[in-house]
């Protein structure tokens, strides 16, 4: 099962890691991911200055947006939508 962790700390959900958790449970909903793909939240990911930050099976990902996060999931687990 892959695994997408998106971090919670306070720099990370005020860069907007609320609105992307939200996008990214829609996303796996959306295309059918429940059963391949665990959604889980961290306390932090030890880079507050690079976020906001998630990990997928422990890469960790800096910088995301709601704009880049379909093309990350998609290319980080190998998708074909």
């Amino acid at each position: 099962m892959d695994t997408i962790t998106v971090c919670m700390g306070s720099s990370c959900f005020g860069k907007g890691n609320s609105s992307n958790a939200d996008f990214i449970t829609r996303f796996i909903e959306e295309h059918n991911l429940s059963e391949s793909v665990e959604v889980s939240g961290c306390l932090c990911s030890n880079a507050c200055a690079q976020g906001p930050n998630i990990k997928i099976n422990d890469k960790l990902i800096s910088g995301i947006s709601e704009q880049t996060l379909a093309d990350i999931i998609v290319k980080e687990l190998g998708l074909q939508l």
